[in-house]
């Protein structure tokens, strides 16, 4: 991948806190839902209930799409990411609770509080490892998009 535009994909992940993960439905339609975020390199994660309706279609299907952006003033001002992923359920105890209890709070500091009497048994923590990424900049034009495919090797922070 192209360092300018692997930099420019960091910094939007970095400029926001959360995105928008649709998952497939039994029925076969897509689910939009939005969760916050913490970032390590390309590779994101997110936290849920291991009940909610999103966990049991990621456990049908770990297949997922999502985008990362916000709403701006004007057309020509849009950006933002645009990922086709993979869903990884986070069973590794040590990094659900680094993730939840350290990286979490320090990206939502509103919420620290709240989080430092969380119970993780109720917390399902997902990786997404996505596998093509498309930068949405139409500053360059109307929608334009540079796409590229991520290799494992890009996935670490």
């Amino acid at each position: 991948m192209d360092a300018a535009l692997h930099d420019k994909i960091l910094d939007i992940l970095d400029r926001h806190r959360i995105l928008t993960i649709a998952t497939v439905r039994p029925d076969g339609w897509p689910q939009a839902t939005t969760v916050g975020y913490v970032s390590r390199g390309l590779t994101l994660f997110f936290m849920t209930g291991p009940e909610t309706q999103k966990a049991k279609n990621i456990a049908r299907d770990n297949r997922v799409s999502l985008t990362v952006d916000h709403d701006v003033p004007a057309l020509f001002q849009i950006t933002g990411l645009s990922m086709a992923a993979r869903a990884f359920p986070v069973a590794d105890a040590a990094t659900v609770r680094r993730v939840v209890m350290e990286e979490m709070p320090k990206r939502y500091p509103e919420y620290a509080a709240m989080m430092a009497d969380i119970d993780l048994a109720g917390v399902a923590l997902y990786e997404l490892r996505p596998e093509v990424i498309s930068v949405l900049d139409y500053s360059k034009g109307f929608a334009h998009t540079d796409e590229v495919t991520v290799r494992a090797a890009e996935l670490a922070g």
